[in-house]
Order: structure tokens, then sequence, then C-alpha cells
């Protein structure tokens, strides 16, 4: 069927499939019936499930994929418009989800960088960030270029000090309907029982709150001694795992920091082999005796 619709054209949702094919429900509606694949997007809806759609600074329509919980794949409905030249269809952009709809244009992916991955907060999780997978819409001919879904500019690098009390962790971030686990509570005693150590040696002890440039969600250290810039991770228990994910946290959180000394805090003092693979990666040891903390760099950390 020949397509007939022209920009700022409305139609009714049903009746646009009725006419050319494609799943009535979903953002993203490949066609059997018509070599077409419907792309529906609203913008303000959008972003209150973790969707950013909108014109970039580059000229292009940034589309977000399909899937609304978890990491996005390029399965089902992303795969076909990655594939969309190759088989032959058009990407047709609509504005709306149901009912009345407007045609905003055809549109084929940007070929320099036909896709990217992104995150975002999952859809009724605000606190939950996921992989998604943004395509780069580059216009055919005329389109509607409506001024209110113009993206946002990318967010700027910051880096600030946050309390110590404030439970912004990484876990957290990640599953925050969870309870605690108690590794995490450990980890929690351990920080604070750090703190007021230190304060009581002239201190200022912080968390380091970082948001990476065009990141959805900033990270947090576990300790910044401001007085002696110290950058600490605590762990809760002293396995090779918990070593491993230390060392990872400390390589990010430092890329935002200059001239820091770093440590891996922990309730009681590793082996031998794990805190030599925290020293080869230039990471001292802290760890609780009965009486406070002893660290393995000549009382640097304590």
């Amino acid at each position: 069927m020949e397509w007939t619709l022209n920009p700022g054209d409305y139609i009714v949702r049903k009746e646009l499939h009725d006419q050319y094919g494609g799943g009535r429900e979903g953002g993203i509606s490949p066609s059997s019936k018509t070599p077409n694949i419907f792309l529906f997007t609203d913008p303000p809806v959008g972003r209150l499930h973790g969707y950013f759609d909108g014109w970039g600074v580059d000229g292009k329509f940034h589309y977000s994929g399909e899937g609304q919980k978890g990491d996005q794949r390029m399965v089902r409905g992303n795969s076909a418009v990655r594939d969309h030249q190759l088989k032959g269809r058009s990407l047709r952009l609509l504005r709306g989800s149901g009912g009345s709809v407007e045609y905003l244009g055809e549109f084929a992916l940007e070929p320099s960088q036909p896709w990217y991955e992104s995150e975002a907060p999952e859809s009724g999780h605000s606190d939950v960030i996921r992989k998604v997978i943004v395509f780069r819409l580059a216009p055919i001919g005329e389109v509607i270029h409506d001024p209110s879904d113009v993206l946002p500019p990318p967010v700027e690098e910051s880096v600030t000090l946050v309390r110590v009390e404030d439970l912004n962790t990484e876990t957290f971030a990640i599953n925050p309907s969870a309870q605690p686990k108690e590794g995490e509570r450990r980890e929690q005693r351990l920080v604070l029982e750090y703190k007021t150590f230190m304060e009581q040696k002239g201190s200022v002890i912080r968390r380091m709150r970082c948001r990476p440039a065009g990141e959805a969600k900033p990270i947090f250290s576990d300790v910044y001694d401001e007085v002696r810039r110290n950058l600490i991770e605590a762990k809760g228990t002293v396995t090779r795992e918990a070593i491993r994910m230390a060392i990872g946290q400390l390589a990010d959180y430092s890329r935002f920091l200059e001239s820091v000394a770093k440590a891996a805090l922990l309730p009681e003092r590793p082996r031998k082999d794990l805190e030599t693979l925290l020293e080869s990666q230039g990471i001292s040891t802290i760890w609780q005796t009965d009486i406070g903390f002893e660290d393995n760099a000549g009382g640097i950390f304590t």
C-alpha cells in the first residue's frame, strides 16, 4: 500500500495499523503488511518511564529503544530498527502513543553512529538505573521539528562532598526496594565507627558525590578525608570478591580527584595475598581492631 500521510497529519492509531499493519501497542511497531516500522514517541510522558526522546544538538532525533525494565537488548523491535535499511523498511516517527497520533515524518538511522548505549531510570523505579539503546534518526525530507521536543544539554561533570550519614551506596541504588543485607549493615557500621575514630584525630570525614559527564546517576565513595585527602572504600567482608570490588570502585572514584591516597577499609586484616593484591594497585589497607583502627601505610589513614 502506498504511503499517503504527510508530516503534520493526524490519524487514529487503530486506523493507522488497519491500513498499514503493525501492532497496536508498544513504542516500536514493525509492520508485516507494508515495508514500514512505526516509532511512537511522547517525550513528556516517556520521560516519566525512562524514555528520553528528542532532538539533539546534532540535528538528529534521539529515540530510546524498547524495554521498560532491565537492560535493553538488541532484539525484537530494537533489532528491526537497527536492520531497517537492510530489510528495505522505512522508519515512520509519530508523536503520541494511543488515540490520535501525529505523523512527524520519515527517518533513517544516521550511518556514522546509528545508535549508542546510555543509562536511564527503570519505569516505576527512579533509583534503578538500566542500560538503554538510543537510536540516532536522521530526517528524510520534510519532518515536524517541535521545539518542545529538544533534549536538554548533556550533564556536565560535577564533584561535591556529602555527609557520611547519607546512605547513598551503589548497592542501594541498584536495588532500593530490598532490605540491606547483613554485609551492608556491617559496612555502614564500619564507616561510622571509622568516622568517629578519625574525627577525634582532627579529620573531617565526608563522602564524595560525583556525577560523571553524561551519566544518569551520580556515584558515591564511602569515605573521603578532607584533611588528609584520603579516598577510602569500605567492605563488610574480606573475601576476594569484596577486595576486587573495592579496587574497581577506587579506580572509578579516583579519576575525579587529584593527588589522593587510596585505601580499603575492612573489618579485619585480610590474608597476605589479598593485601598484596591491594598494594599492587596502589591501595593501602585499613582494618578494625579492638581499640580502633590500624593501617599498613605508616599511619597515613589512622
